[in-house]
């Protein structure tokens, strides 16, 4: 098999907390497709790429010349089509994401030129409003879906409740503060579950995404409660989460949504 070409090159390189990366990743020499936001793009190295320096060694490395590759949720606008931006927690022990995570700005890499997944806004009728619930880098293709579909002021109102550990883990968050106070449609909701470790007092929710969802705070913050015939909700991140989640939003009549049959709870089981 001839080797894979390394067709594109890390732009920018932002590591907003340990272990969790912005990456930018510009093709090179060729123009990148049309995607739908809430999809996902591939990217590979060869195992002689460095690991960064806070992985585990390895057990058993891969051959130098053996091609790694792994799929990432795309976080930037569909419209721009000047790079992608992905948001990529290291996984210490793995074999991708710590090769990725020793990227500089101006190393090369392998960008897949066709993007995949149907976890997309388009699954929802245009006239339902939308929650999105994530917890760690399942941020991601929401961040996508707002810089892409997000208009000021339009009659559907959106929110994201995004979980984490501590408060430097909220990727985005000074982004969704700024959107929330130009957006009177738009609500942001973060919750941390350690807010003891936070070296300044965390103010905001606390616990997880599920004990915020019983706790009403949405509908405090729209003024109703969001109910399966005007509201369609969209999950992403740690199983226990999505499953919890689930099983609450069953008790609201809340249905999964499938080709066959059309619910307003919309799942990316991406672990």
């Amino acid at each position: 098999m001839p080797k894979r070409e390394l067709n594109a090159i890390v732009s920018q390189r932002i590591e907003i907390a340990p272990g969790l990366l912005i990456l930018r990743v510009v093709p090179d020499g060729w123009e990148l497709p049309d995607f739908e936001p809430g999809q996902f793009a591939v990217l590979g190295l060869y195992g002689s790429a460095p690991r960064c320096d806070l992985s585990d060694l390895e057990d058993d490395p891969p051959p130098p010349d053996q091609f790694l590759r792994g799929t990432y949720s795309i976080t930037s606008s569909s419209v721009s089509k000047e790079y992608l931006e992905f948001y990529i927690q290291l996984v210490r022990s793995g074999t991708m994401t710590p090769r990725i995570f020793a990227l500089k700005p101006g190393d090369r890499l392998y960008l897949g030129p066709k993007f995949s997944g149907l976890f997309r806004l388009s699954s929802a009728p245009e006239d339902v409003h939308l929650v999105m619930v994530a917890t760690g880098t399942g941020l991601g293709p929401y961040m996508s879906m707002l810089r892409t579909y997000l208009r000021c002021g339009s009659p559907r109102r959106y929110a994201i409740i995004h979980g984490a550990r501590h408060s430097s883990d909220l990727g985005y968050r000074s982004e969704l503060i700024s959107l929330q106070r130009l957006c009177d449609n738009f609500t942001y909701i973060p919750v941390v579950s350690k807010p003891e470790e936070e070296p300044v007092e965390w103010e905001g929710h606390v616990g997880y995404v599920q004990d915020l969802w019983k706790s009403g705070a949405l509908a405090d913050a729209w003024g109703f409660r969001p109910e399966p015939s005007n509201t369609h909700i969209f999950l992403c991140g740690n199983p226990k989460m999505v499953d919890e989640m689930i099983a609450l939003l069953r008790e609201e009549g809340f249905t999964e949504h499938t080709k066959k049959t059309p619910g307003q709870i919309h799942v990316e089981k991406y672990w």
